[in-house]
């Protein structure tokens, strides 16, 4: 596996290693990975404002810090590996965020909102933890990746070594109706210039790339210039959320 590692990070922050299990802003061969879980993040911050947040699984800190940032009245960023929660106190300081080192299968609340993005797929007990959220607070926010456009045709997960389980849609409503009274699921897909790029694909792009030895520095400064703007969440009445890259629930006790 090729080693990655964040770059010019704050002094006195160590950076974290790019290992598969989260994700990291400022390595630029993960941007793509990056900004795919910003978008999300971003389109939750705009609807949590004046809200107590629990960031479960927050990894390096980033979006427990949007969310802060985005004007929610406290965010508590949980993650239960040492380095990441390190990195995420010492890196991200603002008065109502703050954070702590606590597994996921711990936590109790109470709050207002629970966020807990692409991380149940990693769970081994996903019921008893979203049974935790629902009792810890009235509103949670769940995603997490599509196995139909992340694992190959007919597969039962992706090669992802830290996923333990990876749903279609339909699973996904069905792992969560049990605990929610209300679940509205949404998808993720590809805007601007990433459904740009696959449309090119769909008319070859991959053979002139290739042929005309372009791969490298096209690509060096594509991944980088994509932004969250280039994700767009749909309604499952706008887009076919099979086809979705991720889900993202929005949960209601």
């Amino acid at each position: 596996m090729t080693y990655f590692v964040q770059q010019n990070q704050p002094e006195g922050v160590p950076p974290l290693e790019l290992t598969g299990e989260r994700t990291l802003p400022d390595v630029p061969e993960e941007n793509y990975w990056y900004r795919r879980h910003l978008a999300v993040y971003e389109w939750i911050a705009a609807r949590v404002g004046g809200l107590s947040v629990a960031d479960l699984a927050c990894g390096e800190g980033y979006g427990s810090d949007l969310l802060a940032a985005a004007g929610a009245r406290e965010v508590v960023g949980i993650d239960a590996n040492p380095e990441a929660y390190e990195h995420a106190r010492l890196r991200y300081q603002r008065p109502n965020l703050s954070f702590r080192r606590e597994l996921v299968e711990e936590f109790r609340g109470p709050c207002d909102a629970v966020v807990f993005l692409q991380t149940i797929e990693h769970i081994h007990d996903p019921d008893a933890v979203l049974e935790a959220i629902a009792q810890a607070a009235p509103l949670a926010y769940i995603s997490t990746p599509n196995r139909l456009t992340l694992a190959p045709p007919g597969a039962e997960k992706s090669d992802n070594p830290w996923h333990l389980r990876e749903y279609t849609a339909s699973e996904f409503r069905r792992l969560l109706a049990p605990h929610f009274s209300e679940v509205r699921l949404l998808g993720l897909f590809h805007a601007r210039k990433l459904r740009a790029h696959e449309v090119a694909l769909r008319l070859g792009w991959d053979r002139v790339h290739k042929a005309l030895r372009l791969t490298k520095p096209f690509y060096d400064r594509f991944v980088p210039a994509i932004s969250s703007a280039d994700f767009r969440l749909c309604d499952e009445d706008e887009r076919d959320l099979d086809r979705a890259l991720d889900f993202l629930a929005v949960c209601r006790v």
